[in-house]
């Protein structure tokens, strides 16, 4: 008999949670869909659905303008919620009302909350602009790189379906593909991408501006992937194409990789590159020939899997949960 796990459930019913009030890069959808599957009650309402990821169980449809305007629909949403939601967990520090109301009111009502950082959030400010993140009842990063902003954070890597992404290594090709698909050529570093590739024995592939389901069948042909050379740590991206097994370069900081392989156990399979080294890794990618390349894609592969796997974020997640 399976035994029932005690983190879903709260007084004889299932954990009430709400994802809101964005889906960044697809990342609280992916959540609440993990969170369903083990029995809790999770739903993500958003101020407006993105082109990008445009899934939510509910959209506000927030008009344009000034705060006035919108107020009225994020407080009619909240008051809905409240009476049967346990956590309240938001993202991209962003909350359903003003944050001064917020989270004084979650409290009055013995309400849990989160706070969930994804990254371009957080990154390179200053503790004064990140006070949010000691408002809630607990701080989220996706990576030990993040703890830099939000140090008292806890760790929660980003979650994908590993197992629904069919691995597909490195081909045979005499020229390698090099795919980079930057959501911005600036903080990507798409130039110094462009510049490593020119005389180089590869095809370049930049992958710009495609809704995900018609960028990802790109990515699955690709030999070799470039990420970023600016931020420091890896993305959805990047995770999405370890997962199909393909070695993937970026710009990595060596404290947090150090952190991460002891906290998680298992050595970071990327490859590092910075502007000034990316020509120099690229080349050594391409002389590791196929064989070379599918080796690096199957320690990619089992990382993702180690690391990534939504059914074990999940696990952390509840047990995040469980202490609020």
């Amino acid at each position: 008999m399976t035994v029932p796990d005690a983190r879903t459930r709260r007084g004889g019913r299932p954990l009430r949670v709400v994802h809101c009030p964005v889906n960044t890069a697809g990342v609280p959808w992916a959540n609440v869909q993990a969170l369903r599957r083990r029995g809790v009650d999770a739903e993500l309402v958003v101020f407006n659905r993105y082109p990008l990821h445009p899934e939510a169980d509910r959209s506000l449809d927030l008009p344009q303008g000034g705060m006035l305007r919108r107020q009225p629909r994020q407080w009619r949403a909240l008051l809905e919620l409240l009476p049967g939601v346990d956590v309240f967990h938001f993202y991209f520090g962003l909350t359903l009302v003003p944050k001064t109301l917020q989270f004084p009111l979650l409290r009055a009502l013995r309400k849990r909350s989160v706070m969930h950082f994804l990254g371009t959030d957080i990154r390179g400010k200053r503790p004064e602009q990140l006070g949010v993140a000691r408002m809630a009842d607990a701080a989220v990063v996706g990576s030990y790189d993040a703890l830099r902003w939000v140090p008292h954070a806890d760790v929660l890597p980003p979650g994908i379906d590993v197992a629904s992404i069919e691995p597909v290594p490195p081909g045979e090709r005499a020229r390698p593909v090099v795919l980079h698909a930057p959501s911005s050529r600036r903080r990507k570093g798409t130039e110094h991408v462009v510049a490593a590739c020119e005389g180089l024995d590869v095809e370049l592939r930049l992958v710009e501006g495609l809704p995900h389901d018609e960028a990802f069948p790109l990515y699955r042909d690709a030999d070799i992937v470039v990420d970023q050379l600016n931020a420091g740590w890896y993305g959805l991206f990047a995770i999405e194409c370890m997962a199909l097994g393909k070695p993937v370069v970026t710009f990595l900081r060596d404290d947090p990789v150090a952190r991460t392989e002891e906290a998680l156990g298992t050595p970071v399979p990327i490859v590092s590159a910075t502007a000034a080294t990316l020509r120099t890794r690229l080349e050594e990618l391409v002389a590791a020939g196929p064989d070379g390349r599918r080796r690096i894609g199957a320690a990619s592969r089992a990382y993702a899997e180690r690391v990534h796997d939504v059914e074990r974020v999940t696990d952390r997640l509840l047990d995040l949960y469980a202490r609020l």
